[in-house]
């Protein structure tokens, strides 16, 4: 039977400095993607204002572009989705069957606070459904909170991108948090690869966590087994 996957992309194209380019890591969404296509899955995408949704430069060049995402580079259709993203206000959570969080620098300034996202993520996670993430894509469950006002992840295994990623990509000094960081504040159980850039796939209940790139399809190969 057919599922219901609400993908989130950013709207943020750059870091604080608006000469430095950012936006979605592409591979984090086509890996998902091409995932759940081959179960039949329905899927949607929708980002914070809605519209459209920039890329990350360094994730479209060699050997970061891979054939998934290049695949979605030269079709048309696959452009017009990013292009053309929902707003968290035309959606209700009791539409969908999971919501899947994709990274790229950018959501660290769209994601953690956004009321309709955490609405949605609220009402799929309490309908039974499944709440996924993948690199900085937990950046979105930061502040989550559930009807009886606790914390999402409070208490909860979890990954996401580590601080010495951060380090070793050389934009530490450009983001504005470390979000492993306040992930531990609000007592999360973050866990992370012993080497960095790893495949890392952390599952508690229907709460599934990716920590890097590299981990986009392992995380939802975990979410497909789960719907």
């Amino acid at each position: 039977m057919a599922k219901r996957i609400l993908h989130v992309v950013t709207n943020v194209a750059h870091y604080a400095d608006p000469g430095q380019p950012t936006g979605l890591w592409l591979g984090e969404l086509t890996h998902a993607w091409q995932v759940f296509a081959a179960r039949g899955h329905e899927q949607r995408l929708v980002s914070p204002r809605g519209g459209a949704s920039p890329l990350e430069p360094r994730a479209l060049k060699w050997p970061l572009l891979d054939g998934t995402a290049k695949a979605w580079l030269e079709d048309p259709a696959s452009l017009q989705r990013l292009a053309h993203t929902a707003h968290p206000d035309e959606l209700q959570g009791a539409d969908f069957d999971a919501i899947y969080f994709t990274g790229g620098h950018g959501v660290m300034w769209d994601f953690p606070d956004d009321p309709g996202l955490q609405r949605l993520t609220r009402e799929i996670f309490e309908q039974g459904g499944i709440v996924s993430s993948v690199c900085h894509g937990y950046c979105g469950l930061l502040n989550t909170r559930l009807s009886d006002g606790r914390l999402l992840v409070e208490g909860r295994r979890l990954t996401g991108y580590a601080w010495i990623e951060e380090v070793l990509a050389g934009v530490a000094g450009k983001v504005p948090y470390n979000v492993e960081q306040l992930m531990k504040q609000r007592g999360a159980r973050y866990e992370k690869a012993w080497l960095p850039f790893t495949t890392k796939v952390v599952v508690d209940g229907r709460l599934v966590t990716g920590q890097n790139p590299q981990s986009a399809k392992a995380t939802a190969e975990q979410v497909a087994a789960l719907l």
